[in-house]
């Protein structure tokens, strides 16, 4: 399968997952270095949840390719997402290709070029996107086994991330403060997440203030770590 991508779209680095919205993504190959396990078990027990493709994923839920500049919250490279994970794991740019599986499962892959490699361009993109029905195809053809059921792959349904969410400042923060924090954590502005939860600047800014006040915390990286914390 990574061959035949590979024919008009060069690429080393790769992920691949099942996603689904409802578990936890099921983890299935990668090509990440030895060096770099540490960030990759950061990612699958729970920061997932602050990837821009993941993200685009939950509120769309259909079969894509997409690049991460198309997707990402503008202030995304100032996140501690992007500084701890991302660019730890030497990623210069990213590609990902939702494939259906029919089942309300997908099959994610994340495909990468590192530092010293080109940022993908569009022609790529396109490519690729040519492509998506005949890898769709083949994925639907082997991944819809039984064998990778998820009740097969997980021993059942792990709500252990979606409930750390859900309490994630639970104590101190009231529900919109929760949702302001989640989203300064993925990377958006001010302005984007008042577009994002229909809200004005201005309240926004009251919102980030009184979490700030209420965790007692002054930077994103203390707030990135309270995340953290919340997921173990």
């Amino acid at each position: 399968m990574l061959d035949y991508m590979r024919i008009d779209v060069p690429f080393v680095g790769v992920l691949l997952l099942i996603v689904d919205h409802d578990n936890r993504p099921i983890h299935i190959y990668d090509t990440i270095r030895s060096t770099y396990r540490m960030n990759l078990d950061m990612y699958m027990d729970g920061v997932y949840e602050l990837d821009p493709f993941f993200t685009h994923f939950c509120k769309n839920r259909i079969m894509s390719t997409l690049l991460i500049r198309d997707v990402a919250p503008d202030r995304f490279q100032l996140t501690e997402y992007y500084r701890r994970y991302y660019k730890n794991i030497d990623l210069k740019d990213e590609m990902a290709i939702f494939s259906d599986l029919k089942d309300g499962r997908f099959l994610f892959f994340s495909i990468g070029r590192r530092s010293k490699e080109p940022k993908f361009r569009r022609s790529e993109l396109k490519a690729m996107i040519r492509n998506q029905s005949i890898v769709s195809a083949l994925c639907h053809q082997h991944f819809s086994k039984n064998s990778y059921s998820t009740e097969n792959l997980t021993g059942g349904d792990d709500r252990r991330i979606e409930f750390a969410l859900e309490r994630f400042g639970e104590e101190a923060l009231s529900p919109r403060e929760q949702e302001v924090a989640l989203h300064i954590l993925k990377g958006y502005s001010t302005k984007s997440i008042a577009r994002e939860l229909k809200l004005s600047p201005e309240t926004v800014k009251i919102h980030r203030k009184n979490l700030s006040r209420k965790l007692n915390m002054s930077t994103q990286s203390e707030l990135f770590v309270s995340f953290l914390n919340g997921l173990r």
